[in-house]
């Protein structure tokens, strides 16, 4: 009798567990942001809410997590349940990056489910346009000359704009003062208002204000122009060759979502990067959207994987300390 009651139990315990997932999603949906509003990251994830919305037939509300370079961020995902009513959205700093800075209380390859790769770009070298350079090598004559006081604005320690000011830095030799900020939107907002000198910012953050007239471009970290803005450089072009940075961006789930809703999940994330409204609107920011074959969760962790293989060793050798 007792091993009856006990069959029962769990299957009912199973029917439940299937009916949450055939009824998901049946209220709304939170999006983690671990930065600022405003900001590359932030952008994206409202345009990607919109159209999530449309395919899962909820609200899909935007949260702003921010601090310690994207780590507050990715831990309120990691601690969540696992139910598919939260889910996260990262990029190369938050994911690969920062293992290599932060004692983080989470792994970023095993502690999540990878939903899909969304967007990719690459870093733009911008200022604010008092700066009498018109060229990246210009820039970095008046880098060298003035460096005792050279401010560069970063989303905080190991954020990919701090990243690519490091790198920038060691390239070319010199000494730079990095200023932190909860995320890159503010930092640029400093460097339109003149407080900052430069910034190292994802295209989809500085392209509007470079076209707008509030910013200087120098040239973007890839082998090949922007679609977007085919205006400005390489570095290769400005030289300054091998100066590569891409920022990717994807979406995770917490560890232990079922498998059913981390595919309806898959399932609206490749129609709205089907949409074309969307999709313009991420090519206007110098977004690339991965093919259909990189949109899946298999694709995003064997990706992931190698970035870490990758950058790990490369960004410890830099010695960057956490924050505070």
């Amino acid at each position: 009798m007792t091993k009856l009651l006990i069959a029962l139990a769990l299957a009912a315990g199973c029917s439940f567990g299937n009916a949450q997932t055939q009824t998901y999603p049946n209220r709304p949906i939170t999006l983690v942001v671990p930065f600022a509003a405003g900001g590359p990251t932030d952008t994206i994830a409202r345009i990607m809410a919109e159209r999530l919305r449309q395919s899962l037939g909820q609200t899909v509300v935007v949260e702003n997590t921010t601090g310690a370079a994207g780590t507050i961020g990715v831990a309120r995902v990691a601690r969540a349940a696992p139910d598919g009513y939260t889910i996260g959205i990262g990029h190369w700093s938050t994911h690969v990056v920062n293992p290599a800075i932060y004692p983080l209380q989470y792994d970023v390859l095993n502690d999540f489910e990878p939903i899909s790769l969304i967007a990719d770009n690459p870093q733009l070298v911008v200022s604010k346009t008092s700066i009498p350079a018109n060229n990246l090598q210009e820039l970095i004559a008046w880098v060298k000359q003035n460096q005792d006081k050279v401010s560069v604005g970063t989303a905080g320690a190991g954020a990919a704009s701090h990243i690519s000011g490091v790198y920038f830095q060691n390239t070319i030799g010199v000494k730079l003062q990095f200023i932190p900020y909860r995320g890159a939107g503010p930092a640029l907002q400093d460097v339109i208002g003149g407080q900052l000198d430069l910034m190292f910012d994802q295209a989809a953050n500085s392209l509007p204000h470079v076209r707008g007239g509030k910013l200087k471009a120098y040239a973007v970290t890839a082998k090949v122009r922007l679609p977007a803005a085919p205006e400005i450089p390489t570095v290769d072009e400005a030289g300054l060759p091998g100066l590569y940075i891409s920022i990717w961006h994807a979406l995770w789930v917490p560890k232990g979502t079922p498998k059913e809703i981390v595919t309806r999940l898959l399932a609206a994330t490749r129609e709205a990067l089907a949409d074309p409204t969307v999709r313009k609107r991420l090519a206007d920011l110098g977004q690339e959207i991965p093919s259909l074959e990189q949109q899946s969760p298999e694709a995003l962790r064997a990706h992931h994987k190698a970035e870490l293989d990758k950058w790990l060793p490369i960004i410890k050798a830099m010695g960057i300390k956490p924050e505070g």
